[in-house]
């Protein structure tokens, strides 16, 4: 069903930038947390997997 895998992106790419508001913010507000953003890399790269697979 494309119609689904293109809704599954689109909430994973609204998730990742979120994600990437919310450890932006945790930075500024408590300090740099390496994990968080090691976690926030993994989101996104996964994010870029579903894209391309969508793609292909």
């Amino acid at each position: 069903m494309p119609g689904s895998t293109d809704g599954s992106t689109k909430t994973m790419g609204a998730l990742t930038i979120g994600a990437l508001v919310a450890v932006t913010a945790y930075t500024v507000a408590l300090g740099s947390n390496g994990w968080l953003w090691f976690g926030w890399v993994v989101l996104g790269l996964i994010t870029l997997g579903m894209v391309a697979t969508r793609s292909a």
